[in-house]
Protein backbone atom coordinates (compact mmCIF):
# COMPACT_ATOMS: atom_id res chain seq x y z
CA UNK A 1 0.00 0.00 0.00
CA UNK A 2 1.75 3.19 -0.73
CA UNK A 3 0.90 6.41 1.23
CA UNK A 4 2.19 9.96 1.15
CA UNK A 5 2.49 10.56 4.98
CA UNK A 6 3.40 8.32 7.78
CA UNK A 7 1.02 8.11 10.85
CA UNK A 8 3.98 8.36 13.18
CA UNK A 9 7.28 10.10 13.54
CA UNK A 10 10.60 9.02 15.46
CA UNK A 11 13.32 11.83 15.87
CA UNK A 12 16.72 10.42 15.50
CA UNK A 13 19.51 12.02 17.05
CA UNK A 14 22.31 9.52 15.47
CA UNK A 15 21.87 6.21 13.44
CA UNK A 16 21.23 2.86 15.41
CA UNK A 17 19.90 0.40 13.45
CA UNK A 18 18.45 -1.52 16.34
CA UNK A 19 15.79 1.51 17.13
CA UNK A 20 15.16 1.71 12.99
CA UNK A 21 14.46 -1.98 12.95
CA UNK A 22 11.54 -1.74 15.49
CA UNK A 23 9.66 0.70 13.00
CA UNK A 24 6.76 -0.33 11.00
CA UNK A 25 6.57 1.66 7.24
CA UNK A 26 4.31 4.11 8.93
CA UNK A 27 6.55 5.52 10.53
CA UNK A 28 8.88 8.08 9.41
CA UNK A 29 12.25 8.88 10.83
CA UNK A 30 13.50 12.47 11.35
CA UNK A 31 17.16 13.06 11.88
CA UNK A 32 17.64 16.13 14.02
CA UNK A 33 21.24 16.40 14.23
CA UNK A 34 22.29 20.43 14.85
CA UNK A 35 25.62 20.27 14.43
CA UNK A 36 27.40 23.04 12.83
CA UNK A 37 29.37 20.24 10.00
CA UNK A 38 26.31 17.44 8.90
CA UNK A 39 28.03 14.22 8.43
CA UNK A 40 26.64 13.20 4.70
CA UNK A 41 28.04 9.49 4.99
CA UNK A 42 25.89 9.35 8.50
CA UNK A 43 22.89 10.94 6.62
CA UNK A 44 23.58 8.45 3.14
CA UNK A 45 23.67 5.08 5.22
CA UNK A 46 20.27 6.26 7.45
CA UNK A 47 18.52 7.14 4.00
CA UNK A 48 19.59 3.67 2.40
CA UNK A 49 19.15 1.65 5.55
CA UNK A 50 15.23 3.76 5.62
CA UNK A 51 15.03 3.30 1.89
CA UNK A 52 15.88 -0.77 2.33
CA UNK A 53 13.27 -0.74 5.41
CA UNK A 54 10.23 1.23 2.90
CA UNK A 55 10.57 3.58 5.81
CA UNK A 56 10.16 7.84 4.64
CA UNK A 57 13.40 9.71 5.44
CA UNK A 58 13.12 13.62 6.35
CA UNK A 59 16.24 15.51 7.32
CA UNK A 60 15.59 18.36 9.99
CA UNK A 61 16.31 22.31 9.86
CA UNK A 62 18.50 21.11 6.26
CA UNK A 63 16.15 21.63 3.65
CA UNK A 64 18.52 21.83 0.54
CA UNK A 65 20.55 19.08 1.63
CA UNK A 66 17.54 17.25 1.88
CA UNK A 67 16.62 18.41 -2.04
CA UNK A 68 20.30 17.29 -3.06
CA UNK A 69 20.46 13.48 -1.49
CA UNK A 70 16.79 12.90 -2.69
CA UNK A 71 15.31 12.33 1.00
CA UNK A 72 11.86 12.11 1.12
CA UNK A 73 11.04 15.85 3.09
CA UNK A 74 12.67 17.99 5.10
CA UNK A 75 11.07 19.19 9.33
CA UNK A 76 11.08 22.48 9.63
CA UNK A 77 11.55 22.84 13.31
CA UNK A 78 9.55 25.71 14.99
CA UNK A 79 12.73 28.27 15.78
CA UNK A 80 13.06 28.19 11.77
CA UNK A 81 11.05 31.25 10.42
CA UNK A 82 13.15 31.06 7.47
CA UNK A 83 10.86 31.50 3.62
CA UNK A 84 13.94 30.38 1.21
CA UNK A 85 13.31 26.99 1.19
CA UNK A 86 9.72 28.22 -0.52
CA UNK A 87 12.19 29.34 -3.80
CA UNK A 88 13.69 25.44 -3.98
CA UNK A 89 12.52 23.06 -6.71
CA UNK A 90 11.05 20.07 -5.25
CA UNK A 91 9.09 16.77 -6.82
CA UNK A 92 5.42 16.26 -5.85
CA UNK A 93 6.47 13.33 -3.65
CA UNK A 94 8.59 15.49 -1.55
CA UNK A 95 7.17 16.26 1.95
CA UNK A 96 7.68 19.38 4.39
CA UNK A 97 6.99 18.97 7.89
CA UNK A 98 6.85 21.65 10.78
CA UNK A 99 6.81 22.03 14.49
CA UNK A 100 4.66 24.60 15.91
CA UNK A 101 3.92 25.76 19.84
CA UNK A 102 1.28 28.33 19.57
CA UNK A 103 -0.82 30.39 17.52
CA UNK A 104 1.84 32.79 15.71
CA UNK A 105 4.06 29.72 14.89
CA UNK A 106 1.35 27.70 13.05
CA UNK A 107 0.46 30.53 11.00
CA UNK A 108 4.12 30.96 10.01
CA UNK A 109 4.57 26.84 9.41
CA UNK A 110 1.03 27.61 6.68
CA UNK A 111 2.92 30.31 5.25
CA UNK A 112 6.47 28.01 4.66
CA UNK A 113 3.50 25.54 3.13
CA UNK A 114 4.20 22.84 5.79
CA UNK A 115 1.80 19.87 5.18
CA UNK A 116 2.24 18.16 8.22
CA UNK A 117 2.42 20.40 11.52
CA UNK A 118 3.89 19.23 15.00
CA UNK A 119 1.85 20.48 17.96
CA UNK A 120 4.41 20.00 21.29
CA UNK A 121 3.90 19.04 23.84
CA UNK A 122 0.63 17.35 24.75
CA UNK A 123 1.53 15.04 27.49
CA UNK A 124 5.20 16.23 28.35
CA UNK A 125 5.35 18.83 31.26
CA UNK A 126 7.54 21.17 30.27
CA UNK A 127 7.70 24.97 28.64
CA UNK A 128 5.78 24.45 25.85
CA UNK A 129 3.39 21.97 27.80
CA UNK A 130 -0.44 22.04 26.28
CA UNK A 131 -2.02 19.05 27.79
CA UNK A 132 -5.00 17.86 25.61
CA UNK A 133 -7.66 20.66 26.04
CA UNK A 134 -5.29 23.19 24.72
CA UNK A 135 -3.62 20.56 22.22
CA UNK A 136 -7.41 20.37 21.27
CA UNK A 137 -8.11 23.86 20.87
CA UNK A 138 -5.27 24.49 19.04
CA UNK A 139 -5.40 22.37 16.32
CA UNK A 140 -9.18 23.58 15.50
CA UNK A 141 -7.30 26.64 13.92
CA UNK A 142 -5.29 24.88 11.60
CA UNK A 143 -6.56 23.07 8.36
CA UNK A 144 -3.21 21.08 8.41
CA UNK A 145 -2.95 17.52 9.61
CA UNK A 146 -1.76 17.78 13.00
CA UNK A 147 0.59 15.82 14.90
CA UNK A 148 1.06 15.32 18.50
CA UNK A 149 4.63 16.12 20.28
CA UNK A 150 5.82 14.97 23.39
CA UNK A 151 5.94 12.87 26.34
CA UNK A 152 3.73 10.22 24.35
CA UNK A 153 4.02 6.79 26.08
CA UNK A 154 2.96 3.43 25.72
CA UNK A 155 0.39 3.97 28.41
CA UNK A 156 -1.23 7.26 27.38
CA UNK A 157 -1.19 6.59 23.77
CA UNK A 158 -4.92 5.54 23.68
CA UNK A 159 -5.52 9.13 24.93
CA UNK A 160 -4.65 10.58 21.56
CA UNK A 161 -7.92 9.27 20.12
CA UNK A 162 -9.76 12.33 22.22
CA UNK A 163 -7.70 15.05 20.00
CA UNK A 164 -8.27 13.58 17.17
CA UNK A 165 -4.74 14.05 15.62
CA UNK A 166 -3.07 12.70 12.04
CA UNK A 167 -0.11 10.91 14.31
CA UNK A 168 2.39 10.94 17.32
CA UNK A 169 5.78 11.57 17.28
CA UNK A 170 8.50 11.21 19.85
CA UNK A 171 11.89 9.74 20.70
CA UNK A 172 11.48 7.82 24.10
CA UNK A 173 8.46 6.31 22.31
CA UNK A 174 10.14 4.69 20.05
CA UNK A 175 13.24 3.91 21.85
Amino acid sequence: MHYKYPNNFYFLKSFKKNNIDKLDNNTGVIYRNYKKNLDINEILSIKKYCTKRNIKFFLSNNFKTAINLGLDGAYIPSFNRDFRHLNYMTNSSFIILGSAHNLKEIRIKEIQKVELIFISSIFKKNKNYKGIYNFRCIKKITDKKVVALGGITKLNKRKLKLVDCFGYSGISYFE
